[in-house]
């Protein structure tokens, strides 16, 4: 039945949508409430049960694969569907960097202008980045949104951040590669090797948090260039967790040989994401780190 052409799988009722949205809610709710001070434990629920969700979605998408219930109709859906869902991730970067372009561009220069800087806080020089906020203009070192005292340099974590996650991209490209040629024993390796960078790319952005809030001043109360950089980058950051999350299922499906040349979507799929990631980053990099600094 499944071979049929006018054949479309539809699966039964699920109330894993009603957990998704639980978990979205908690961890928007917990994430709030922790940069507020609050303790972490509320979004961190959510992110458990959100990654409970995944797991179980993506086992019965595999079970359904498995027992032979989609056909060409069904994956053509597939394909639009991760296609709009990487569009909508592309608006939703778009309007962060739009937002960064208007600090620079717009508010910065309207701000320093002779008819503020004499009404509203004398001595304020519009530099990026701001290391003085209007604030601190006025009220000195009682001010309570203060500039980073320094900005990370791009050409130490960040420009290593970058050569992992383009080598990334190559990786993932030659596991894909390996497995059009079923070469299983390189798909498994490369794809490995796929995950182990992501993972380190996250590491070195954990570390580099650390850095900025322990010894540069570089917090979420650090002004707006603070705000627009753990917004730019902290999102990314989230995103990379999440495509080392696929990723990794793609690899224990990989080692229980669940895919073939013509049967892969869901690593194609995985794929796509990753290397969307990739390009984010490269704008990030760019934009926020050398051209912020």
């Amino acid at each position: 039945m499944a071979s049929e052409s006018n054949y479309y799988y539809v699966p039964e009722s699920s109330k894993l949508p009603i957990f998704t949205a639980l978990g979205m809610g908690l961890c928007a709710y917990g994430a709030g409430s922790w940069v507020q001070g609050h303790s972490p434990m509320v979004f961190l629920i959510g992110a458990v049960i959100l990654a409970a969700v995944l797991w179980a979605w993506f086992g019965a998408v595999i079970r359904e694969n498995l027992a032979g219930l989609y056909n060409e109709r069904v994956e053509r859906s597939f394909v639009w569907g991760m296609s709009w869902f990487i569009f909508s991730e592309v608006m939703f970067f778009a309007v962060f960097f739009g937002a960064l372009f208007y600090v620079r561009t717009i508010a910065l220069p309207e701000l320093g202008s002779p008819l503020e800087t004499e009404l509203l806080w004398k001595g304020f020089e519009p530099s990026w980045p701001l290391h003085v906020t209007p604030e601190m203009a006025v009220a000195g070192e009682a001010a309570k949104f203060k500039g980073p005292r320094e900005i990370i340099d791009p050409w130490h974590i960040p420009l290593i951040n970058t050569i992992i996650l383009l080598s990334s991209s190559v990786t993932v490209h030659f596991a894909h590669t390996a497995l059009k040629n079923a070469n299983r024993r390189m798909f498994i390796g490369w794809l490995a090797v796929t995950v182990l960078l992501g993972a380190i790319f996250l590491g070195f952005q954990i570390y580099e948090y650390g850095e900025a809030y322990r010894h540069l001043g570089l917090t979420l109360n650090a002004g707006i260039y603070g705000t627009t950089f753990f917004m730019l980058t902290g999102f990314h950051g989230a995103h990379v967790t999440i495509g080392t999350f696929m990723l990794l299922v793609q690899l224990v499906r990989a080692i229980k040989g669940h895919f073939s040349a013509d049967n892969c979507f869901g690593f194609e799929a995985s794929s796509w994401y990753w290397h969307f990631v990739d390009v984010v980053w490269v704008g990030l990099f760019i934009f926020v780190y050398v051209l912020g600094s």
